[in-house]
């Protein structure tokens, strides 16, 4: 299996968390964290389950990830989401020193990217547009239903 296959595999368990969310009413955005290749975290958006603004999909996935391997780095790691992180998760990912991170859709607007500084740690690889068009339509459906 490729390296673009082996990520969509991933990227498709992402998409299941993130219809979770879809599911509670919270927006979309799905997590998974795999280490030798297997999952050792799942996790979605729970800002409003919990009222919590910082209850992000990658951050309950780095709380589940560190716990999981009983140390607080995931330099072994790949992250898997479906909604490109944004400066606090970027943030995050630095302090548990993630591998890889793969996202599927572009945040322009509150994505990490879109400053011009780097905010990962620098042995962070990153690969972003795995199954975006997926990702981009459960969130455009979900906002669409709101309006």
């Amino acid at each position: 299996m490729n390296t673009t296959q082996h990520d969509e595999q991933f990227m498709k368990q992402a998409l299941l968390q993130a219809q979770q969310a879809f599911e509670k009413d919270e927006v979309p955005i799905g997590a998974v964290i795999v280490c030798k290749n297997q999952i050792i975290a799942r996790a979605h958006n729970l800002t409003e389950t919990l009222h919590d603004p910082t209850a992000h999909a990658e951050m309950q996935a780095f709380t589940a990830a560190t716990d999981f391997l009983g140390g607080k780095y995931l330099q072994d790691a790949t992250l898997y989401v479906t909604l490109e992180p944004c400066v606090m998760c970027a943030g995050a990912s630095f302090w548990v020193h993630v591998g890889r991170i793969v996202y599927g859709a572009s945040d322009p607007k509150r994505g990490f990217q879109s400053i011009k500084t780097s905010l990962l740690h620098p042995k962070t690889t990153i690969q972003g547009g795995i199954l975006a068009e997926e990702s981009e339509q459960l969130l455009q459906t979900f906002f669409k239903n709101k309006r």
